[in-house]
């Protein structure tokens, strides 16, 4: 749910919520689907937050896991609920271009190095605890 943030994926899949199809009349667009559909995603990554947060741990390895995917969500929340918002309503308001350009480099620069750093050490822990325990995960690869 939050592997494509800081990129040009998600960037695209949300202006995609604006596009209307003439040939498809139940298409028309209200002019509000990106941001509610962004608002919609906020709420999932906050029950999921939640869940991560009362997830009980045993060993070290858990509470690594915990405290990195705790992490993780508390890097992006707030992203989502500032920058992309931002960025869902000016593509439903069909902002121009270069302002929409502006705001995802912006969230580039500020935040995509440091969810690269974050959640490439959650999937590798997560790999290594799941090898070890014998758990059979799908990596989305």
């Amino acid at each position: 749910m939050i592997n494509d943030f800081a990129s040009a994926d998600l960037a695209r899949h949300i202006n995609d919520e604006t596009k209307e199809y003439s040939d498809i009349p139940s298409n028309k667009k209200k002019g509000n689907e990106a941001a509610t559909n962004l608002n919609n995603k906020i709420l999932y990554l906050e029950q999921s937050l939640e869940k991560v947060k009362k997830l009980s741990t045993s060993g070290d390895e858990e509470k690594e896991i915990k405290a990195l995917s705790q992490q993780l969500y508390e890097l992006v929340i707030p992203v989502y609920k500032n920058e992309y918002l931002a960025y869902a309503k000016l593509c439903d308001s069909k902002g121009s271009q270069s302002a929409k350009d502006e705001i995802i480099n912006s969230i580039d620069q500020k935040y995509g190095a440091r969810f690269e750093q974050n959640f490439n050490a959650l999937m590798e822990k997560g790999k290594a605890y799941a090898q070890k325990n014998n758990i059979q995960v799908n990596w989305g690869q």
